[in-house]
């Protein structure tokens, strides 16, 4: 699978308002929803259900279930090897569960949705590079 399709669907994301546990291109998403719905759009089928989730689920249960998710589903690989169409996920804390997911577009931007704001892509700043908890690569994508 070419990097820029999944580039290129993750950006056509950009300006799909937030919502919560939402996944629907133009209509609403969660950062999960975004991820998933690039999924769908490159590979067809999710490959497993995703429960409902409450805003303070990695709060509420201290469990990493997004981290595990994804290494599930996706593989690991270094953060620092990360290319455009690798998804990283962050913590907003040492010691808390990864809580937000995005979608790397270029060496210095990606693509996310955060509450409060639509999808959109953005500079891959300090601040973000320090919280990457890890980062992945679709399957089948070199």
């Amino acid at each position: 699978m070419p990097r820029e399709n999944i580039v290129a669907e993750a950006r056509s994301w950009i300006g799909t308002p937030y919502r919560h546990q939402a996944s629907l291109k133009g209509v609403g998403c969660d950062c999960l929803g975004l991820v998933r719905g690039v999924f769908r759009a490159i590979w067809g089928d999710e490959p497993e259900a995703v429960p409902p989730y409450t805003p303070d689920w990695a709060e509420a249960t201290g469990r990493d279930t997004l981290f595990a998710a994804a290494t599930r589903h996706l593989i690991t690989i270094d953060p620092v090897a990360r290319r455009p169409g690798d998804v990283l996920l962050f913590r907003w804390r040492a010691g808390l569960p990864a809580k937000h997911a995005a979608i790397v577009v270029s060496t210095a931007t990606m693509v996310h949705a955060h509450d409060g704001a639509c999808v959109a892509e953005v500079a891959l700043a300090p601040w973000w590079r320090r919280r990457i908890a890890g980062a992945f690569r679709f399957p089948g994508v070199s």
